[in-house]
Protein backbone atom coordinates (compact mmCIF):
# COMPACT_ATOMS: atom_id res chain seq x y z
CA UNK A 1 0.00 0.00 0.00
CA UNK A 2 1.24 3.17 -1.02
CA UNK A 3 0.71 6.67 1.09
CA UNK A 4 0.37 8.83 -1.62
CA UNK A 5 -2.23 10.19 -2.23
CA UNK A 6 -4.91 9.71 -5.61
CA UNK A 7 -5.27 12.87 -8.19
CA UNK A 8 -7.34 12.25 -11.12
CA UNK A 9 -7.38 15.08 -13.66
CA UNK A 10 -10.32 15.16 -16.43
CA UNK A 11 -8.92 16.60 -19.64
CA UNK A 12 -5.56 16.72 -20.95
CA UNK A 13 -5.48 20.19 -22.43
CA UNK A 14 -3.21 22.94 -21.61
CA UNK A 15 -4.21 23.00 -18.03
CA UNK A 16 -4.15 19.50 -17.07
CA UNK A 17 -0.67 18.64 -18.73
CA UNK A 18 1.01 21.69 -17.11
CA UNK A 19 -1.01 20.15 -13.51
CA UNK A 20 0.29 16.83 -14.36
CA UNK A 21 4.09 17.82 -15.35
CA UNK A 22 4.64 19.79 -12.00
CA UNK A 23 2.45 17.85 -9.18
CA UNK A 24 4.99 15.86 -6.77
CA UNK A 25 4.95 12.27 -8.00
CA UNK A 26 6.38 11.71 -4.31
CA UNK A 27 3.19 12.67 -2.42
CA UNK A 28 0.51 11.85 -5.25
CA UNK A 29 -0.08 9.74 -7.78
CA UNK A 30 -1.79 11.20 -10.86
CA UNK A 31 -4.07 9.40 -13.20
CA UNK A 32 -5.02 11.82 -16.45
CA UNK A 33 -8.60 10.56 -18.12
CA UNK A 34 -9.44 12.42 -21.58
CA UNK A 35 -11.33 10.88 -24.55
CA UNK A 36 -8.54 10.89 -27.08
CA UNK A 37 -5.57 9.20 -26.80
CA UNK A 38 -3.87 12.19 -27.74
CA UNK A 39 -3.35 15.92 -26.94
CA UNK A 40 -3.96 18.65 -29.53
CA UNK A 41 -3.35 22.68 -30.23
CA UNK A 42 -6.87 23.82 -30.80
CA UNK A 43 -4.97 27.47 -32.18
CA UNK A 44 -4.06 25.79 -35.47
CA UNK A 45 -6.83 24.08 -36.37
CA UNK A 46 -7.92 26.88 -38.42
CA UNK A 47 -4.86 25.60 -40.28
CA UNK A 48 -6.19 21.82 -40.55
CA UNK A 49 -9.46 23.07 -41.72
CA UNK A 50 -7.94 25.30 -44.40
CA UNK A 51 -5.51 21.99 -45.40
CA UNK A 52 -2.90 24.36 -44.42
CA UNK A 53 -1.36 21.41 -42.24
CA UNK A 54 -2.01 17.85 -41.45
CA UNK A 55 -3.75 17.02 -37.95
CA UNK A 56 -1.21 14.53 -37.14
CA UNK A 57 1.28 17.92 -36.81
CA UNK A 58 -0.92 19.57 -34.34
CA UNK A 59 -1.54 16.41 -31.93
CA UNK A 60 0.71 14.13 -29.67
CA UNK A 61 -0.03 10.61 -28.21
CA UNK A 62 -0.58 10.95 -24.02
CA UNK A 63 1.45 8.07 -23.69
CA UNK A 64 4.11 9.58 -25.39
CA UNK A 65 4.32 12.54 -23.48
CA UNK A 66 3.52 11.17 -20.03
CA UNK A 67 6.15 8.43 -20.41
CA UNK A 68 8.57 11.31 -20.64
CA UNK A 69 10.84 12.25 -17.35
CA UNK A 70 8.84 15.72 -16.41
CA UNK A 71 5.67 13.37 -15.59
CA UNK A 72 7.13 10.79 -13.28
CA UNK A 73 4.89 7.93 -13.12
CA UNK A 74 1.87 9.71 -14.69
CA UNK A 75 -1.09 7.16 -15.94
CA UNK A 76 -3.58 7.31 -18.32
CA UNK A 77 -6.60 6.13 -19.34
CA UNK A 78 -8.42 7.08 -22.77
CA UNK A 79 -12.34 7.55 -21.73
CA UNK A 80 -15.31 9.95 -21.74
CA UNK A 81 -15.99 10.91 -18.40
CA UNK A 82 -20.08 10.23 -17.76
CA UNK A 83 -20.26 10.99 -14.05
CA UNK A 84 -18.50 12.19 -11.05
CA UNK A 85 -19.97 11.12 -7.59
CA UNK A 86 -18.98 13.75 -4.87
CA UNK A 87 -19.96 11.50 -1.98
CA UNK A 88 -18.02 8.36 -3.01
CA UNK A 89 -15.32 10.46 -4.49
CA UNK A 90 -15.62 8.27 -7.76
CA UNK A 91 -14.94 8.68 -11.60
CA UNK A 92 -17.13 7.12 -14.23
CA UNK A 93 -16.30 6.66 -17.65
CA UNK A 94 -17.52 4.41 -20.25
CA UNK A 95 -15.14 1.92 -19.15
CA UNK A 96 -14.20 2.33 -15.65
CA UNK A 97 -14.97 3.86 -12.33
CA UNK A 98 -12.00 5.53 -10.74
CA UNK A 99 -11.49 6.19 -6.97
CA UNK A 100 -10.01 9.64 -6.09
CA UNK A 101 -8.57 11.67 -3.52
CA UNK A 102 -8.26 14.80 -5.27
CA UNK A 103 -10.06 15.72 -7.93
CA UNK A 104 -9.34 18.46 -10.95
CA UNK A 105 -11.98 19.20 -13.94
CA UNK A 106 -9.85 20.60 -16.70
CA UNK A 107 -12.30 19.72 -19.57
CA UNK A 108 -12.45 22.97 -21.40
CA UNK A 109 -15.53 23.62 -23.62
CA UNK A 110 -17.37 22.68 -26.22
CA UNK A 111 -19.91 24.82 -29.14
CA UNK A 112 -22.13 26.82 -27.77
CA UNK A 113 -24.98 27.09 -30.31
CA UNK A 114 -27.15 29.45 -28.19
CA UNK A 115 -30.25 27.80 -28.74
CA UNK A 116 -30.94 27.60 -32.26
CA UNK A 117 -32.38 24.54 -33.12
CA UNK A 118 -30.54 21.90 -35.10
CA UNK A 119 -27.94 23.91 -35.64
CA UNK A 120 -25.16 21.67 -34.88
CA UNK A 121 -26.63 19.10 -37.28
CA UNK A 122 -25.62 21.54 -39.81
CA UNK A 123 -22.69 23.62 -39.53
CA UNK A 124 -19.16 22.87 -39.46
CA UNK A 125 -16.92 23.67 -36.27
CA UNK A 126 -13.26 23.71 -34.87
CA UNK A 127 -13.55 22.96 -31.52
CA UNK A 128 -11.53 19.38 -31.94
CA UNK A 129 -9.18 17.81 -34.81
CA UNK A 130 -11.76 15.28 -36.08
CA UNK A 131 -14.39 18.56 -36.61
CA UNK A 132 -11.16 20.22 -38.53
CA UNK A 133 -10.59 17.59 -40.35
CA UNK A 134 -14.26 17.07 -41.39
CA UNK A 135 -14.44 21.26 -42.17
CA UNK A 136 -11.46 20.79 -44.50
CA UNK A 137 -13.05 17.79 -46.42
CA UNK A 138 -16.13 19.61 -46.89
CA UNK A 139 -14.47 23.16 -48.06
CA UNK A 140 -12.51 21.07 -50.91
CA UNK A 141 -15.49 19.12 -51.48
CA UNK A 142 -17.75 22.21 -52.34
CA UNK A 143 -14.82 23.57 -54.52
CA UNK A 144 -15.02 20.36 -56.65
CA UNK A 145 -18.73 20.14 -56.81
CA UNK A 146 -18.73 23.67 -58.58
CA UNK A 147 -16.04 23.17 -60.95
CA UNK A 148 -18.31 20.68 -62.46
CA UNK A 149 -21.47 22.29 -61.90
CA UNK A 150 -23.28 24.14 -64.58
CA UNK A 151 -26.50 25.73 -62.48
CA UNK A 152 -25.31 29.21 -61.67
CA UNK A 153 -27.48 29.02 -58.46
CA UNK A 154 -25.40 25.57 -57.24
CA UNK A 155 -22.49 27.26 -58.28
CA UNK A 156 -22.91 30.35 -56.06
CA UNK A 157 -24.43 27.94 -53.11
CA UNK A 158 -21.75 26.03 -53.20
CA UNK A 159 -18.65 28.48 -53.46
CA UNK A 160 -20.37 30.62 -50.51
CA UNK A 161 -18.22 29.95 -47.46
CA UNK A 162 -20.12 31.79 -44.62
CA UNK A 163 -18.27 32.33 -41.05
CA UNK A 164 -20.11 33.11 -38.12
CA UNK A 165 -18.25 34.94 -35.33
CA UNK A 166 -15.69 37.05 -35.41
CA UNK A 167 -13.26 36.47 -32.44
CA UNK A 168 -9.86 34.61 -33.39
CA UNK A 169 -10.99 31.52 -34.83
CA UNK A 170 -13.20 32.97 -37.06
CA UNK A 171 -10.61 35.73 -38.56
CA UNK A 172 -8.47 33.28 -38.89
CA UNK A 173 -10.36 30.55 -40.48
CA UNK A 174 -11.84 33.64 -42.68
CA UNK A 175 -8.28 34.94 -43.59
CA UNK A 176 -6.86 31.19 -44.72
CA UNK A 177 -10.05 30.87 -46.71
CA UNK A 178 -9.12 34.05 -48.06
CA UNK A 179 -6.02 33.05 -49.37
CA UNK A 180 -7.04 30.07 -50.83
CA UNK A 181 -9.64 32.79 -52.73
CA UNK A 182 -7.12 34.44 -53.99
CA UNK A 183 -3.91 32.99 -54.07
CA UNK A 184 -4.90 29.14 -55.20
CA UNK A 185 -8.49 29.50 -57.21
CA UNK A 186 -6.84 31.38 -59.78
CA UNK A 187 -3.75 28.53 -60.29
CA UNK A 188 -5.54 25.39 -59.59
CA UNK A 189 -9.35 25.72 -60.39
CA UNK A 190 -9.43 26.89 -63.76
CA UNK A 191 -13.12 26.17 -63.79
CA UNK A 192 -14.11 28.68 -60.99
CA UNK A 193 -13.83 32.51 -61.63
CA UNK A 194 -12.31 33.61 -58.16
CA UNK A 195 -15.14 36.82 -58.05
CA UNK A 196 -17.41 33.80 -57.91
CA UNK A 197 -16.28 32.45 -54.48
CA UNK A 198 -17.76 34.46 -51.39
CA UNK A 199 -15.65 34.38 -47.93
CA UNK A 200 -18.31 35.92 -45.93
CA UNK A 201 -17.64 36.76 -41.92
CA UNK A 202 -20.65 37.98 -39.79
CA UNK A 203 -19.97 39.05 -36.23
CA UNK A 204 -23.09 40.16 -33.63
CA UNK A 205 -21.08 42.99 -32.30
CA UNK A 206 -19.70 46.09 -33.63
CA UNK A 207 -16.14 44.72 -34.13
CA UNK A 208 -14.14 42.32 -34.90
CA UNK A 209 -11.88 40.40 -31.85
CA UNK A 210 -13.71 42.38 -29.28
CA UNK A 211 -11.60 40.90 -26.44
CA UNK A 212 -8.59 42.40 -27.94
CA UNK A 213 -7.66 46.09 -28.22
CA UNK A 214 -9.15 48.61 -30.79
CA UNK A 215 -5.90 48.88 -33.03
CA UNK A 216 -6.24 44.93 -33.63
CA UNK A 217 -9.98 44.85 -34.65
CA UNK A 218 -9.13 47.26 -36.75
CA UNK A 219 -6.35 46.01 -38.27
CA UNK A 220 -7.86 42.92 -38.89
CA UNK A 221 -10.48 44.28 -40.96
CA UNK A 222 -8.25 45.54 -43.17
CA UNK A 223 -6.04 42.85 -43.46
CA UNK A 224 -9.90 40.44 -43.78
CA UNK A 225 -10.95 43.43 -46.74
CA UNK A 226 -6.95 42.63 -48.59
CA UNK A 227 -8.10 38.74 -48.93
CA UNK A 228 -10.89 39.70 -49.98
CA UNK A 229 -13.53 39.00 -47.25
CA UNK A 230 -16.64 40.27 -46.78
CA UNK A 231 -16.93 41.18 -43.32
CA UNK A 232 -20.42 41.90 -41.79
CA UNK A 233 -20.62 43.58 -38.64
CA UNK A 234 -23.89 43.51 -35.80
CA UNK A 235 -25.32 40.77 -37.84
CA UNK A 236 -26.60 38.25 -35.69
CA UNK A 237 -27.76 34.68 -36.62
CA UNK A 238 -31.30 33.69 -36.41
CA UNK A 239 -31.90 30.13 -38.48
CA UNK A 240 -30.03 28.08 -40.50
CA UNK A 241 -32.53 25.89 -42.86
CA UNK A 242 -32.51 24.33 -46.07
CA UNK A 243 -29.05 25.81 -46.82
CA UNK A 244 -30.63 29.34 -45.88
CA UNK A 245 -29.10 31.36 -42.90
CA UNK A 246 -31.27 34.01 -41.77
CA UNK A 247 -30.54 37.08 -39.51
CA UNK A 248 -32.36 38.53 -36.76
CA UNK A 249 -32.69 41.69 -39.12
CA UNK A 250 -34.14 39.88 -42.00
CA UNK A 251 -31.28 39.06 -44.50
CA UNK A 252 -30.89 35.99 -45.70
CA UNK A 253 -27.46 34.28 -47.17
CA UNK A 254 -27.92 31.02 -49.30
CA UNK A 255 -25.07 28.83 -48.61
CA UNK A 256 -24.49 24.84 -48.03
CA UNK A 257 -21.67 25.75 -45.73
CA UNK A 258 -21.25 27.39 -42.16
CA UNK A 259 -18.93 27.30 -40.00
CA UNK A 260 -19.55 28.26 -36.92
CA UNK A 261 -16.78 30.01 -34.16
CA UNK A 262 -19.58 31.98 -32.59
CA UNK A 263 -19.79 30.87 -28.59
CA UNK A 264 -18.57 28.41 -26.20
CA UNK A 265 -19.79 26.63 -23.12
CA UNK A 266 -18.49 24.26 -20.62
CA UNK A 267 -18.32 20.46 -21.01
CA UNK A 268 -21.17 18.13 -19.46
CA UNK A 269 -20.77 16.38 -16.70
CA UNK A 270 -23.27 14.03 -14.87
CA UNK A 271 -22.84 14.72 -10.87
CA UNK A 272 -24.12 12.89 -8.21
CA UNK A 273 -23.68 12.91 -4.35
CA UNK A 274 -23.74 16.80 -4.42
CA UNK A 275 -26.36 19.86 -5.38
CA UNK A 276 -23.23 22.02 -6.43
CA UNK A 277 -23.81 22.61 -10.15
CA UNK A 278 -21.79 24.49 -12.89
CA UNK A 279 -22.49 28.01 -13.56
CA UNK A 280 -22.63 30.80 -15.98
CA UNK A 281 -22.00 29.01 -19.30
CA UNK A 282 -21.65 25.66 -17.74
CA UNK A 283 -18.68 26.63 -16.37
CA UNK A 284 -17.81 25.54 -12.47
CA UNK A 285 -17.25 28.80 -10.22
CA UNK A 286 -14.34 28.65 -8.17
CA UNK A 287 -12.20 30.80 -5.55
CA UNK A 288 -8.84 32.32 -5.70
CA UNK A 289 -7.32 28.76 -5.04
CA UNK A 290 -8.67 27.25 -8.15
CA UNK A 291 -11.70 24.77 -6.02
CA UNK A 292 -14.52 24.20 -7.00
CA UNK A 293 -17.22 25.57 -4.43
CA UNK A 294 -19.10 23.95 -1.99
CA UNK A 295 -17.10 20.70 -3.56
CA UNK A 296 -14.09 19.91 -1.33
CA UNK A 297 -11.08 17.93 -2.95
CA UNK A 298 -12.84 18.89 -6.04
CA UNK A 299 -10.65 21.85 -8.58
CA UNK A 300 -11.37 23.08 -11.88
CA UNK A 301 -9.04 24.81 -14.13
CA UNK A 302 -8.61 26.20 -17.75
CA UNK A 303 -12.14 27.42 -19.52
CA UNK A 304 -13.84 25.27 -17.97
CA UNK A 305 -14.01 27.28 -14.86
CA UNK A 306 -14.67 30.98 -13.88
CA UNK A 307 -12.44 32.57 -12.04
CA UNK A 308 -13.52 36.53 -10.67
CA UNK A 309 -11.05 39.68 -9.51
CA UNK A 310 -11.18 43.15 -9.48
CA UNK A 311 -9.76 43.10 -12.69
CA UNK A 312 -11.63 40.66 -14.25
CA UNK A 313 -15.60 40.60 -12.76
CA UNK A 314 -16.55 38.53 -15.46
CA UNK A 315 -14.24 35.92 -15.11
CA UNK A 316 -10.27 35.27 -16.58
CA UNK A 317 -10.23 35.28 -20.44
CA UNK A 318 -10.70 31.92 -21.97
CA UNK A 319 -7.09 31.78 -23.00
CA UNK A 320 -4.15 29.25 -23.20
CA UNK A 321 -2.11 30.96 -20.88
CA UNK A 322 -4.75 31.58 -18.71
CA UNK A 323 -5.16 27.61 -18.09
CA UNK A 324 -1.39 27.00 -18.24
CA UNK A 325 -1.47 29.63 -15.54
CA UNK A 326 -3.60 27.79 -13.05
CA UNK A 327 -2.27 24.60 -13.81
CA UNK A 328 0.90 25.51 -12.77
CA UNK A 329 -0.16 27.28 -9.56
CA UNK A 330 -2.52 24.48 -8.49
CA UNK A 331 0.43 22.54 -8.36
CA UNK A 332 2.10 24.51 -6.27
CA UNK A 333 -0.53 24.51 -3.98
CA UNK A 334 -1.19 20.59 -4.15
CA UNK A 335 2.88 20.04 -3.25
CA UNK A 336 2.53 21.90 -0.14
CA UNK A 337 -0.14 20.68 1.26
CA UNK A 338 -1.22 24.45 2.24
CA UNK A 339 -3.22 26.51 -0.25
CA UNK A 340 -0.98 29.48 0.42
CA UNK A 341 -0.52 31.11 -3.52
CA UNK A 342 -3.76 33.24 -5.19
CA UNK A 343 -4.39 32.53 -8.90
CA UNK A 344 -3.69 35.88 -10.20
CA UNK A 345 -3.58 35.95 -14.14
CA UNK A 346 -0.41 37.88 -15.69
CA UNK A 347 -1.50 38.81 -19.44
CA UNK A 348 1.19 38.21 -21.52
CA UNK A 349 -0.49 39.42 -24.02
CA UNK A 350 -2.59 37.90 -26.48
CA UNK A 351 -2.38 37.97 -30.96
CA UNK A 352 -4.27 36.19 -33.34
CA UNK A 353 -3.28 35.75 -37.43
CA UNK A 354 -4.95 36.98 -40.59
CA UNK A 355 -3.17 35.43 -43.29
CA UNK A 356 0.69 35.65 -44.65
CA UNK A 357 2.33 38.54 -43.05
CA UNK A 358 -0.71 39.71 -41.85
CA UNK A 359 -1.39 39.33 -37.82
CA UNK A 360 -1.95 41.72 -34.57
CA UNK A 361 -0.29 41.37 -31.10
CA UNK A 362 -1.58 43.20 -27.93
CA UNK A 363 1.05 43.48 -25.72
CA UNK A 364 0.09 45.57 -22.48
CA UNK A 365 0.27 48.97 -24.19
CA UNK A 366 1.79 48.01 -26.88
CA UNK A 367 -0.08 46.79 -30.60
CA UNK A 368 2.07 45.32 -33.40
CA UNK A 369 0.74 44.69 -36.71
CA UNK A 370 1.58 43.01 -40.26
CA UNK A 371 5.10 41.12 -40.51
CA UNK A 372 6.17 41.58 -37.24
CA UNK A 373 3.22 40.48 -35.76
CA UNK A 374 3.33 37.52 -38.14
CA UNK A 375 6.70 36.33 -36.68
CA UNK A 376 5.73 36.76 -33.26
CA UNK A 377 2.50 34.41 -34.11
CA UNK A 378 4.28 32.25 -35.65
CA UNK A 379 7.15 31.68 -33.12
CA UNK A 380 5.21 31.59 -30.24
CA UNK A 381 2.98 28.68 -31.73
CA UNK A 382 5.90 27.10 -32.86
CA UNK A 383 7.39 26.86 -29.28
CA UNK A 384 4.27 26.23 -27.84
CA UNK A 385 3.41 22.71 -30.18
CA UNK A 386 4.64 19.38 -28.54
CA UNK A 387 7.38 17.10 -30.21
CA UNK A 388 10.13 18.27 -31.93
CA UNK A 389 8.76 17.12 -35.01
CA UNK A 390 5.43 18.40 -34.97
CA UNK A 391 7.42 21.65 -34.46
CA UNK A 392 9.82 20.75 -37.59
CA UNK A 393 7.09 19.63 -39.72
CA UNK A 394 4.72 22.20 -39.05
CA UNK A 395 7.93 24.94 -39.76
CA UNK A 396 8.63 23.45 -43.11
CA UNK A 397 5.02 23.47 -44.14
CA UNK A 398 5.03 27.20 -43.57
CA UNK A 399 8.18 27.72 -45.11
CA UNK A 400 7.18 26.32 -48.16
CA UNK A 401 3.35 27.67 -48.03
CA UNK A 402 5.00 30.86 -47.74
CA UNK A 403 7.31 30.65 -50.91
CA UNK A 404 5.47 28.68 -52.92
CA UNK A 405 1.86 29.86 -52.12
CA UNK A 406 0.68 26.15 -51.78
CA UNK A 407 0.40 23.54 -48.83
CA UNK A 408 0.01 20.67 -51.07
CA UNK A 409 -2.06 19.17 -48.47
CA UNK A 410 -5.45 19.62 -50.36
CA UNK A 411 -6.54 16.30 -50.12
CA UNK A 412 -10.29 14.78 -49.17
CA UNK A 413 -9.65 11.80 -47.44
CA UNK A 414 -12.90 10.45 -45.44
CA UNK A 415 -12.97 7.35 -43.51
CA UNK A 416 -14.74 4.21 -44.90
CA UNK A 417 -18.58 3.48 -44.26
CA UNK A 418 -17.71 -0.43 -43.27
CA UNK A 419 -17.37 -2.81 -42.02
CA UNK A 420 -19.18 -2.10 -38.83
CA UNK A 421 -17.64 -2.06 -35.63
CA UNK A 422 -18.15 -2.23 -31.88
CA UNK A 423 -15.57 -0.47 -29.34
CA UNK A 424 -15.51 -1.68 -25.61
CA UNK A 425 -18.58 -3.76 -25.89
CA UNK A 426 -20.86 -0.83 -26.77
CA UNK A 427 -23.85 -1.44 -29.20
CA UNK A 428 -22.79 -1.61 -33.31
CA UNK A 429 -23.41 1.78 -34.76
CA UNK A 430 -22.85 3.05 -38.20
CA UNK A 431 -19.91 5.77 -37.99
CA UNK A 432 -21.01 9.02 -39.52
Amino acid sequence: MSDKKHLVIIGGGFAGLNLAKRIDKNKWTVTLIDRHNYHSFPPLFYQVASAGLESSSVAFPFRRELSSRRYGCCEFRMGEVRKIDAFRKTVETQHETIRYDSLVIATGTTNNFFGIPDLEKHVYTLKSAPQAIRCRNEVLDRLERAVQSRDPDVRRRLLTFLIVGGGPTGVEIAGALGEIKRYVIPREYPGIDRDEMKVILVEGSDKLLRTMSDYASRHALTYLKQLLVDVRLEKTMKSYDNDIVTFTDGDTIDTSTVIWTAGVTGESIMTEGTDVKPGPGNRWVVDEYNRVEGLPDVYAIGDGCIHTDERYPRGCPQLAQVAIQQGRTLAENLNSDTFTRKFSYRDKGSMATVGRNRAVVDLGKRHIGGWMAWMAWMVVHLLSLLGMRNRTVVFINWMWNYFTFSSGLRLIMRPSRYPLRSYWGEKKSNPS
